[in-house]
């Protein structure tokens, strides 16, 4: 199973977007508001390695205490080595999930926020494919 082509451009019809470089109250607005810092490319910010990263969107709420929800755009990158705590799309046994991380010694755990899934305890026998590490949830309001 291939991972979804690669991103080269999360916005390939960018042009510069004005960035306000000031706090947001939900009082009175500031006179200022129309001083402009910068301009402010998204794909600088969210997907530093283009060539490793690919999108995928969650299909549920497994996640959601750690503030992934059905629905969200997730920008996952393979160039990065997974850690302790990341959330990771895996393949296991030939299954895509997305997954909390967690090594215990040699041990290789992965779990959802949700207290009645038992935690994913990998055994030898298991075949683990890790596609990548989710750097950003994106999702409406």
């Amino acid at each position: 199973m291939n991972p979804l082509p690669l991103a080269s451009n999360l916005f390939p019809s960018y042009h510069p977007l004005p960035f306000y470089f000031m706090q947001v109250t939900a009082g009175f607005p500031s006179p200022a508001l129309d001083y402009r810092e910068k301009s402010l490319d998204l794909n600088e910010h969210l997907i530093p390695n283009p060539v490793s990263t690919f999108f995928m969107r969650a299909t549920n709420d497994a996640l959601k205490e750690s503030g992934i929800l059905a629905g969200d755009l997730l920008i996952v990158d393979r160039s990065l080595k997974p850690h302790s705590g990341c959330i990771v799309i895996a393949g296991i046994a030939g299954e895509l999930c997305i997954r909390r991380f967690e090594r215990m010694d040699k041990k290789i755990i992965l779990k959802t926020d949700e207290y009645y899934n038992e935690p994913f305890f990998l055994r030898a026998e298991d075949e683990l494919q890790i596609w990548g590490v989710v750097t950003a949830a994106i999702h409406s309001l």
